[in-house]
């Protein structure tokens, strides 16, 4: 026979619905990012529909950011909007992208991505790659 279950229920003042925050993205995206990812996407091979990015394991530290044109979001990859723009980043580097700002920098030296990522401990001496 089975048992019975029973719950008490306790209403309180307020509207009686809970409001839900939305969640956060797993990274941020600065304008100047999503302005040089369009650019890209829009010189990208036919049917490219985002950006990848992902964490992989090479370099003299250990870790380096992977970024790739892809057609479909992954299974599991997580979708960021910015700016009009579509990021998804790989299942298996949320957790060391948790809190990442994509930005792009352009100077008289250099034009990149740049990453602020707060997981990171340390890099090596080239700055490529982390640990």
């Amino acid at each position: 026979m089975a048992a019975a279950v029973r719950a008490a229920v306790r209403m309180t003042a307020g509207s009686g619905r809970r409001q839900l925050k939305s969640p956060k993205a797993v990274i941020g995206v600065t304008k100047e990012a999503a302005d040089k990812l369009k650019e890209l996407l829009a010189q990208a091979p036919d049917g490219t529909t985002a950006m990848r990015l992902g964490v992989k394991t090479r370099g003299c530290s250990g870790n380096a950011f992977t970024m790739d044109f892809v057609k479909e979001k992954g299974k599991f990859d997580e979708e960021v909007n910015a700016h009009g723009v579509t990021v998804l980043v790989e299942s298996s580097s949320i957790m060391k992208l948790l809190g990442t700002t994509m930005d792009y920098v352009e100077d008289e030296l250099r034009s990149e991505f740049v990453f602020e990522n707060p997981n990171i401990k340390g890099t090596c001496g080239c700055g490529e790659s982390w640990f």
